[in-house]
C-alpha cells in the first residue's frame, strides 16, 4: 500500500469517526457548537490529557511558555501519532509586553545524506525508502527546540513542566475510542519492527478502548532529559541508543549528528490585514509567507462583502493561493543554504504586481507561471494553541511527517522516530503524493533542514493579542489557518465557526480547487467552472485549534468574565479546549 493510499484511508476513516462521535458535522456553514470560554488561560491541543497538563501549569503560576512545554512533552507519551521528542517543528511566540520570537527545531540531514539517497542506480525512486525505516529518519530536534524555549522564556524547573508525561508514559493512561482508532492505523508497520511492536501492538493486535497503556521505555528517556537536559538527548545515552538502533538497522544516524544539532531563534516574519498584525513562521517553513503574500493579493478585494464561498471569493482566493504557492515552491528553503527575499514575497507592492495577472472572470493556468522540481510532505503533524493570564502566547507545531514517522523505534528508547527526510525533494522533476511541485532549493544536503509547511500564527490587534491559531495538514496547513483567520477577520464567524466550517485547498499544482463535502453549492461550482477552474473533492486534512482574545466573535461581547474563546476541530476524534 503506497503513503498516499494509506493517508487517504486512514483520514477518511478517522474522519467519519469524529464525526459520528462528536455529532458535529462539517457541512456549508457548520451549526457549531458555543465557543469554550475561559477568564484566566487557555490550552487547545490535540489529546485532552495534554491540554489538562498545561492549564494545570497556567494554574501555578506558569506562563505560556511552561505550559507549551509541558504540554508538547505529554503529547509525545498521548498522541504518538505525531507529539513526539523523535521529530521537529516550529515555535511563535508574542509575550504579553509586544516581543516576539519564532524557535526553529526542525528536523536536519545527517552528515551521510546525499541528494540520491532514495534513487536507484536507474535515478528512480525507490518506493518507500524515505518513509519507512530507519534510513528515512533525520536528525530531531523537540528536545533542543524546548529546552532552548524554556531558557529564554520559562519560569518554572523543567522537572515540573515533565512530570506529567513521565506520569503518562510510566503509569499509563486509559485509552478511549479515539486513542485506539488512531493506533490501530499504524498496527500493520508496528508489525514489522519488534521494538514497536513490544509498545504499541497487544500480543500483535491493535489496542482496544479501556486499555491502560503504557511506555516504560519512553518514560525513563523522558526521566533522563528531566535530569540532565538536552545533554541526554544529543550528547548522552539517548543519541547513543538511537545511532546504535540505526545502525543496526540500515540507517545513516550518527551520535556526531546529533551532538552537532541546534535549534535556532529566528525572527517571526509579519505582515498586516486590514489592520490585523500576522506573526507567522518564516523559512525553513513556507506557511508564514504563503500566509502573508496571499492576505497581500486579497487586501485589495472585498471578500467580506463578496460573501463566504461565493463564487468570486473562491476565484480570487484560489488565483491568490496559486501564485503564492507558486513562489513558496520556486523560491523558499532553508535559510542556511537558500536566500529567498522574503521580504519583497510579501510586500504589499509584490501584491498589487500579482494582481495585475489576475482576472476577474478566468483562472490562470498554473503552468503559465512556470515549472520547477519536486518534494515530499507529510500531513500527519499536530498544532496547539496556548495564551496564559497575563497574555503570553505560544502556537506550536510539530511533527514526525507521516503518521506514527518512519514507524519504528529505537531500540530500547520507546521513541518514536520521524520520516523526515521524505520532506526534501527526493528527485527533482516529478510531484510527490500531495502533487507539490518545488525546485532544486529543497534537495538533501547534509545539516540541512527540509521546507515545511507548518504555519503556528499569532494575530493582533491595535498592539493587543486577538488570535492564536495552528493546524496540522501538509500542504494544506497554510490553507486551512488562512481559512479560519478569514472566516473570523472577513465573515464575522465565531472561533468554533472558523474551525468548523467546510474548507477548499488550492496550491499551484495540481491546477484544481479541492473541497470538502458540501463545501460549495452546485451554483457555485458551476459558476468556478465557467471561469476554467477544475474541482475535485477532498477528505478531510487539518485540526484547528484555535483561540480567540476579547470575545467568541469579532465585535461580540465577552460571555460573563470569560475572556478567551477556543476551538479544536471537529474533523479528527481527539482533542481539547481547557481553561480556567
Amino acid at each position: 500500500m503506497t503513503n498516499m493510499t494509506l493517508r487517504k484511508s486512514a483520514i477518511a476513516a478517522l474522519s467519519a469517526f469524529a464525526l459520528t462521535a462528536t455529532s458535529l458535522p462539517v457541512p456549508l456553514m457548520a451549526a457549531s457548537q458555543v465557543p469554550a470560554g475561559a477568564e484566566h488561560g487557555m490550552v487547545v491541543s490535540a489529546h485532552r490529557l495534554a491540554s489538562d497538563a498545561g492549564v494545570e501549569v497556567l494554574k501555578e503560576g506558569g506562563n505560556a511558555v511552561d505550559a507549551a512545554i509541558a504540554v508538547a512533552y505529554a503529547l509525545a507519551v498521548t498522541f504518538p501519532e505525531a507529539g513526539n521528542i523523535g521529530g521537529g517543528g516550529f515555535m511563535t511566540v508574542r509575550l504579553a509586553d509586544g516581543r516576539t520570537s519564532f524557535i526553529d527545531f526542525r528536523e536536519t540531514a545527517p552528515a551521510a545524506a546525499t541528494p540520491t539517497m532514495y534513487q536507484d542506480k536507474a535515478g528512480k525512486v525507490i518506493p518507500l525508502l524515505s518513509t519507512r525505516g530507519h534510513k528515512a529518519v533525520a536528525v530531531p530536534g523537540t528536545v533542543a527546540g524546548l529546552e532552548l524555549a524554556r531558557a529564554k522564556f520559562a519560569t518554572l524547573p523543567r522537572a515540573r513542566l515533565m512530570a506529567p508525561a513521565i506520569s503518562l508514559a510510566r503509569d499509563g493512561f486509559v485509552m478511549d475510542q479515539g486513542d485506539a482508532t488512531f493506533l490501530a492505523e499504524g498496527a500493520e508497520d508496528f508489525a514489522r519492527d519488534p521494538a514497536s511492536a513490544a509498545i504499541f501492538l497487544d500480543s500483535g493486535k491493535p489496542f482496544e478502548k479501556g486499555h491502560r497503556f503504557v511506555q516504560a521505555d519512553l518514560g525513563r528517556m523522558l526521566q533522563l532529559i528531566a535530569d540532565k537536559g538536552a545533554d541526554a538527548f544529543y550528547k548522552g545515552e539517548i543519541a547513543e541508543k538511537i545511532a546504535a538502533s540505526s545502525k543496526a538497522h540500515g540507517g545513516i544516524l550518527t551520535k556526531a549528528d546529533f551532538a552537532a544539532y541546534r535549534a535556532i531563534e529566528r525572527a517571526p516574519l509579519e505582515c498586516d490585514y486590514r489592520g490585523y498584525h500576522v506573526i507567522s513562521a518564516p523559512p525553513p517553513s513556507s506557511g508564514g509567507v504563503v500566509v502573508c503574500e496571499t492576505l497581500g493579493i486579497l487586501s485589495a478585494y472585498p471578500m467580506g462583502e463578496l460573501g463566504w464561498h461565493s463564487a468570486q471569493n473562491i476565484h480570487y482566493l484560489t488565483e491568490a493561493l496559486r501564485r503564492a504557492f507558486h513562489d513558496r515552491n520556486v523560491n523558499l528553503g532553508d535559510p542556511g543554504f537558500v536566500k529567498a527575499d522574503v521580504a519583497k514575497l510579501i510586500s504589499p507592492d509584490y501584491a498589487a504586481s500579482l494582481r495585475t495577472g489576475i482576472s476577474a472572470d478566468k483562472a490562470t493556468p498554473s503552468v503559465s507561471l512556470g515549472v520547477p522540481g519536486q518534494s515530499h510532505e507529510g500531513a500527519s503533524t499536530t498544532h496547539f494553541s496556548i495564551v496564559d493570564a497575563q497574555g503570553n502566547a505560544v502556537s506550536l507545531t510539530y511533527t514526525l511527517n507521516d503518521w506514527f514517522g518512519a514507524r519504528v523505534t529505537a531500540d530500547g528508547t520507546g521513541i518514536l522516530l520521524n520520516d523526515e527526510m521524505d520532506d526534501f525533494s527526493s528527485k527533482p522533476g516529478a510531484p510527490n503524493m500531495y502533487g507539490l511541485v518545488e525546485g532544486t532549493n529543497n534537495a538533501i544536503a547534509p545539516g540541512k533542514r527540509p521546507l515545511s509547511s507548518m504555519t503556528p500564527t499569532i494575530v493582533t490587534r491595535d498592539g493587543k493579542l486577538f488570535m492564536v491559531v495552528g493546524t496540522p495538514g501538509g500542504s494544506h496547513i497554510p490553507t486551512g489557518v488562512l481559512q479560519v483567520m478569514l472566516n473570523v477577520i472577513d465573515h464575522g464567524m465565531t472561533v468554533t465557526e472558523a474551525t468548523d466550517a467546510a474548507r477548499i485547498h488550492a496550491q499551484w499544482l495540481p491546477d484544481v480547487i479541492f473541497m470538502e463535502p458540501n463545501a460549495l453549492s452546485a451554483e457555485t461550482r458551476a459558476a468556478l467552472e465557467a471561469k476554467g477552474h477544475k474541482l475535485e473533492r477532498m477528505d478531510y486534512w487539518n485540526q484547528v485549534a484555535a483561540i480567540l482574545v476579547g470575545g467568541p466573535a469579532l465585535g461580540k461581547p465577552p460571555v460573563g468574565k470569560d475572556r478567551l474563546y477556543g476551538a479544536i476541530d471537529p474533523r479528527l476524534p481527539v482533542g481539547s479546549v481547557a481553561g480556567y
